[in-house]
């Protein structure tokens, strides 16, 4: 798409953080009320999660919810 590697890198680590907390969401079968009480955010922005609005989450606030939602997150680097 002709971004630089490093721009590239972190859309790649956003579109997984959000495809990973959709995951949870559905998996838990969590309403948009009650994932929204557990992200500590307001419901319309666990539809904009939902729906994959991603220019609306920075990197930083995708880690925050996910490690509000329990879950853990590491940076691998390549060799």
């Amino acid at each position: 798409m002709g971004y630089p590697s490093e721009e590239a890198a972190i859309f790649q680590m956003r579109a997984d953080l959000m495809a990973d907390l959709r995951k949870l969401i559905k998996a838990k079968k969590l309403t948009q009320a009650k994932a929204a009480e557990i992200l500590g955010v307001s419901q319309s922005r666990v539809s904009d999660l939902t729906t994959g609005k991603w220019e609306k989450f920075s990197l930083e606030m995708l880690i925050t919810l996910a490690t509000r939602a329990g879950m853990h997150v590491t940076l691998k680097t390549a060799a």
